[in-house]
């Protein structure tokens, strides 16, 4: 057994979770703590990179005591983060250019529309994978430097860089000696060619980005450079795996084969299908996105379907509404009623993801009668995570010509055993849980890992997957099918509804 530990940094979108792993992959200690969320105008949501950061450290601190494990005994630091969430910082300070733009945030649909109507959106695609849509760090990046004053002339300058969390998260660790990114997060940016391996000067002419501002882009697997010691505890350290929480999943369910799918249950669900060396070009509203790059090895590439409000769903009842008052109640109540008798709830907050892309919806609930309690709003939400994922997996299907035969679950939600079987009935597939859950953390792990020699190969992480509850379908086809179409309905009605109030965006 290989001596020592790999600490990983999980940085969400709501909160920030720090674990030390051991060489069987099994957690020593986990540190966790919510950071504030602004909501400065309806559709905007902002971040405090600070604020992130200073948690950050604090989280260290406490993770390392409660796993009784000192800073030297760390082979590697692996970081995963939120992925499309947007910001500047100066690069002779180190201080942000104010807020970051999450990656929920809204208010660049017009500028998307703006880029279709000259009919580039064929052009993004065809280099990105992805589709114009204000989820992607792009458009916040133009929309930084059009609305913030002298911001763009300063990053000609090259006074100013641009990063998506990993690259602040490194930047920070490494004491200001390391501006990069990895291949998943850089293509999530609408301004990287997944195929070329390249920032693309078409894309970055379109969106008025100067180039100087782009940090450095290198496998995932890979030593980006080492912590300073004044800010680490005294410690060098590697700083030595970054992904894109998605794909550090995908990593961390063991899904190295093409045609494996995961979905991960968190702010947002994303399911993510290996297609392996080849980049399988979207026709249904998926995504197409570099998996990760192990060393130098090719890269490997992922259909993905984002859908935007999962578990915030659940914090929006909690916080929002005020219907419950901790998220584990919602299966006991979704279990009071035998069906959802007729109300759904598309939780459009922030408009719709895959494969709908639909930057104009939103939340709607319906079919409510006075028989209608929080009971049923709990189930209807449960569900509306379901039903958001077999929307993803049927389109994933049809690009693909892969029929799924499991999907691998991970995240918190996978602890509600009303929504995981729920989840098999209505895809009619079974849903497979691991033993360890916190897989986005593990997969970072894993690669910062990789980098450093602490595992060997991917076979040897492979052989450390262990299954937990396996959730087998048990609904009738016709119930089924009844329930879906409702939904699709329940969908039709949220679609386009803030679109004559787009300036407010």
């Amino acid at each position: 057994m290989a001596d020592g530990f790999v600490l990983t940094i999980d940085q969400g979108t709501t909160g920030t979770k720090v674990i030390v792993f051991d060489h069987e992959g099994s957690i020593r200690g986990l540190s966790y703590s919510e950071f504030t969320q602004h909501y400065p105008q309806p559709g905007w949501v902002e971040h405090d990179a600070e604020e992130i950061w200073s948690g950050v450290v604090k989280l260290i601190r406490e993770a390392l005591e409660k796993s009784n494990v000192d800073a030297a005994s760390l082979r590697a630091i692996g970081i995963t983060n939120q992925r499309e969430t947007t910001f500047f910082w100066e690069r002779r300070s180190g201080l942000p250019v104010g807020r970051a733009i999450v990656w929920q945030d809204r208010r660049t649909a017009s500028i998307c529309d703006e880029l279709k109507e000259r009919g580039l959106e064929e052009m993004f695609r065809r280099k990105t994978g992805l589709v114009l849509d204000p989820y992607f760090s792009g458009t916040k990046v133009k929309w930084l430097l059009d609305n913030t004053e002298g911001l763009r002339e300063r990053a000609r300058r090259g006074e100013i860089a641009f990063g998506t969390i990993d690259s602040w998260l490194v930047w920070k660790l490494t004491g200001a000696r390391s501006h990069i990114t990895d291949y998943s997060n850089a293509s999530r940016t609408l301004l990287y060619n997944i195929h070329e391996l390249k920032w693309d000067g078409e894309l970055l002419e379109a969106l008025d980005v100067p180039r100087n501002v782009l940090p450095e882009v290198m496998p995932s697997a890979h030593v980006y450079g080492h912590t300073d010691p004044a800010t680490f505890f005294g410690q060098s350290v590697a700083v030595a795996g970054v992904a894109g929480d998605q794909q550090a999943a995908l990593f961390g369910q063991g899904g190295f084969g093409e045609g494996l799918a995961k979905n991960t249950y968190g702010t947002g669900s994303f399911i993510l299908m290996n297609t392996g060396r080849k980049a399988v070009e979207s026709r249904e509203g998926m995504l197409t996105t570099i998996a990760w790059g192990i060393r130098d090895e090719p890269v490997e590439y992922a259909l993905e379907g984002a859908i935007f409000i999962t578990g915030a769903a659940v914090q929006w009842l909690r916080d929002g509404l005020g219907v419950i008052e901790d998220a584990a109640e919602t299966e006991s109540l979704a279990k009071l009623v035998r069906s959802n008798e007729g109300v759904y709830f598309v939780p459009a907050l922030v408009g719709l993801g895959a494969p709908h892309w639909d930057a104009y919806a939103r939340g709607a609930i319906l079919g409510l009668t006075r028989g209608t309690t929080r009971a049923h709003l709990a189930r209807a939400t449960l569900e509306s995570m379901c039903y958001q994922t077999r929307d993803v997996v049927e389109a994933m299907q049809r690009d693909s010509g892969i029929r799924l035969r499991e999907i691998r679950a991970d995240g918190g939600a996978v602890s509600n055993n009303f929504l995981m079987q729920f989840q098999s009935d209505i895809l009619n597939v079974p849903v497979d849980v691991p033993l360890i859950t916190e897989t986005t953390s593990l997969g970072a792990a894993y690669l910062a890992g990789l980098a450093v020699g602490f595992w060997e190969s991917r076979e040897e992480i492979d052989s450390k997957w262990k299954l937990a509850r396996r959730y087998n379908p048990r609904m009738s086809e016709d119930e089924r099918e009844a329930l879906y179409t409702r939904w699709l309905r329940a969908v039709a009605c949220a679609k386009g509804w803030a679109k004559d109030s787009s300036q407010k965006l």
